[in-house]
């Protein structure tokens, strides 16, 4: 495993028309690892999501990547940024059968001719049966695990989830995180998981990182941070005490 961190962020600053909504002094991602983010709603989670998958660089401060900087001034170049694939809470999903969605990312890249590539994808999360099926008469959690394969079907270096498991019943919830779990343990991906659910990052998480009002407030190996936080707001977080 590479000694230098995948993720580097130093004094990330992000703010829109003068409000200030995310500054992180510093954070390191390891390569391999599951981080979580909990936080409540607003707290800066899924814009430091966007900006670790370079969708708007940081109004202060740098990021690196594979020891590339990204910042207001310097981009970063594209195939870096194709190393890092979004799934968000709610998948848009084109009007075509399930196998063309999963291939659709592969197509923009120029790859035309990849079906091994897809129906393995389809096979690693349990669709290999409806891949001729309209994608969009999938029903919620059947649509997530598409979005899913689309995005493993890239290989990325890092998957981005962005509550992937929002409003979905409690077997397509444990289906999901087993999907998550073995990418990471078989291909080694880096993911960083938005949720609001603890329990959720207790689950799949290597680290856990709690965001308030914009800045990361405690960041721990799981353990530590249900067990042995350093900080009142984290107890209070994990409790359900703390009030928004």
């Amino acid at each position: 495993m590479p000694s230098s961190p995948l993720y580097q962020l130093q004094d990330a600053r992000q703010a829109y028309n003068g409000r200030s909504v995310l500054h992180i002094p510093h954070l390191a991602i390891q390569h391999g690892e599951i981080l979580a983010l909990v936080g409540p709603s607003g707290a800066g989670k899924s814009t430091l999501l966007r900006l670790l998958n370079f969708l708007e660089p940081p109004s202060d401060g740098r990021i690196f990547f594979h020891n590339t900087p990204f910042s207001a001034t310097q981009s970063m170049p594209l195939p870096l940024r194709r190393k890092v694939t979004t799934v968000f809470q709610r998948p848009y999903l084109l009007n075509r059968s399930v196998a063309a969605n999963v291939h659709y990312g592969l197509r923009l890249r120029g790859q035309r001719n990849e079906q091994l590539q897809v129906d393995a994808a389809l096979q690693q999360v349990g669709l290999q049966q409806i891949a001729r099926q309209q994608a969009r008469t999938l029903s919620g959690g059947e649509a997530q695990r598409v979005a899913l394969a689309r995005a493993i079907v890239l290989q990325p270096d890092v998957l981005l989830l962005d509550e992937p498991t929002a409003n979905l019943d409690p077997y397509n919830i444990s289906l999901i995180e087993q999907i998550i779990r073995q990418l990471n343990e078989s291909a080694g991906t880096t993911m960083v998981l938005v949720t609001h659910n603890v329990f959720q990052a207790k689950r799949l998480a290597h680290r856990v990182a709690l965001l308030l009002d914009g800045r990361i407030i405690e960041i721990a190996d799981t353990h530590t941070f249900f067990y042995n936080p350093t900080d009142p707001r984290t107890q209070a977080f994990i409790a359900g005490d703390m009030v928004y």
